[in-house]
């Protein structure tokens, strides 16, 4: 009879520990999730424009600028945050959105190429990108 408890009581521990060791396989993966840095955003200088020609990035987030085009381009703010220098073909240009807002850029060296970066909380729409869905009769 004492050797049929210990049994139960092997058995129990053994059952606790493989659950415990199951938990902590599970919750890594989402600990680590949570702990990531703000994804990385691509545009492309293509064809002279800027592709996607709007982007919509939490703040913290990086965007990285690569240019496919055989001339060189540059990807300017219309208010100096950024300014890259003259890329040339696969060249890039990153910078890191740490403020919410709109932000306008285009190419010095081809004025009539432009676009804009959005930055905003991911679940929150900045006051810029409320007026626009509001313009198009969305909410």
């Amino acid at each position: 009879m004492r050797g049929n408890i210990q049994r139960q009581v092997g058995v129990l521990i053994l059952g606790l520990v493989v659950a415990l060791m199951s938990y902590s396989v599970v919750r890594a993966p989402t600990e680590a999730r949570a702990e990531q840095k703000p994804s990385e955003y691509q545009v492309t200088i293509q064809d002279f424009s800027f592709e996607p020609g709007a982007v919509r990035v939490p703040v913290g987030a990086t965007v990285t600028w690569t240019n496919k085009d055989e001339e060189p381009h540059t990807v300017f703010s219309n208010d100096d945050v950024f300014k890259s220098k003259a890329l040339d073909t696969d060249e890039k240009f990153s910078f890191k959105f740490t403020k919410a807002g709109t932000y306008k850029y285009f190419c010095s060296v081809h004025p009539k190429m432009v676009a804009t970066i959005e930055v905003g909380s991911p679940d929150k729409k900045s006051a810029a990108m409320k007026m626009e869905d509001k313009k198009r009769g969305s909410d």
